[in-house]
């Protein structure tokens, strides 16, 4: 029932892109195993025949640089093997005319497609950066939506107004609340340990929840239900106590990305709307 923050995580790279996430920046693992040359002669690598292109081992070097390995002598040597095991695959695939099914070669076609959506991507990114500015403001944001307390509160999910009534009546007359939510509550992430929401901001929760929440004192039950788009709550606030706000340097990469994705959603949407689609 928590909500969740409002951007949007594009399907459309997730699906495709079966390699790993877009890679949005250089990290400090890229950028010292940038200095560190391997050199394993790939224009001279042949597998019956046919070379390796010298291209597929830049291309596999900076894979696993970005995984953070470090370009090494082994690790050239690994990458050689793998690729001549690519090699001698692909041809026993096409010697068997794999590569001219229909589906097989509908594949190749959108894995084709996938790395040059993730090269765009990857260059719109770079060709705008997102501000320091930008960032603290995203950050300033953020704290002042989640504040400085942290609440420990139980709920009880009901469907309509009526059964919240009952459910604060039967409170009145001394029923216990967890086995009330055990036995009422519809929110199958809670109930079955009394209706306990654990220790969260209040900005975790839909605002019509988080507000009722902060209104309450320590130990006390909401009188009226409080409605939001899940149905019918009652809240019991159980605790309250100061939430240690993480420094802007401690989760600015997670805002960066957060931004990056935004960005690129956005770029996504734009795109869209000029597209002609029939």
């Amino acid at each position: 029932m928590q909500s969740k923050l409002k951007y949007v995580v594009f399907a459309l790279t997730a699906a495709l892109i079966a390699g790993g996430p877009v890679a949005f920046a250089q990290t400090k693992a890229e950028k010292a195993a940038a200095k560190v040359s391997t050199k394993v002669e790939p224009g001279r690598v042949k597998v019956n025949g046919v070379a390796i292109p010298a291209a597929y081992f830049d291309a596999m070097n900076r894979e696993r640089e970005s995984s953070g390995q470090p370009s090494t002598p082994d690790v050239g040597n690994a990458i050689k093997d793998e690729l001549v095991n690519r090699e001698i695959l692909s041809q026993a695939a096409r010697k068997k005319g794999l590569d001219r099914d229909v589906l097989v070669s509908a594949q190749m076609d959108m894995a084709r497609q996938a790395v040059l959506i993730r090269a765009f991507f990857d260059d719109y990114v770079k060709a705008n950066p997102i501000t320091d500015e930008k960032l603290k403001s995203d950050y300033e944001k953020f704290v002042a939506q989640m504040g400085d307390k942290e609440y420990k509160a139980r709920h009880i999910l009901v469907e309509t107004e009526d059964e919240a009534k009952a459910v604060i009546a039967s409170l009145g007359k001394g029923e216990s609340f967890e086995k009330l939510a055990k036995d009422k509550s519809k929110d199958t992430g809670s109930k079955d340990n009394g209706g306990d929401l654990d220790w969260g901001p209040a900005g975790r929760y839909v605002p019509e929840f988080g507000n009722a929440m902060k209104a309450l004192k320590k130990g006390e039950t909401t009188k009226i239900a409080v409605k939001s788009a899940f149905g019918f709550h009652v809240i019991r606030l159980d605790d309250v106590r100061d939430m240690k706000v993480p420094a802007f340097a401690e989760v600015k990469d997670n805002f960066k990305q957060r931004a990056q994705q935004d960005q690129v959603t956005k770029l996504v949407q734009e795109l869209r709307a000029k597209a002609t689609v029939e």
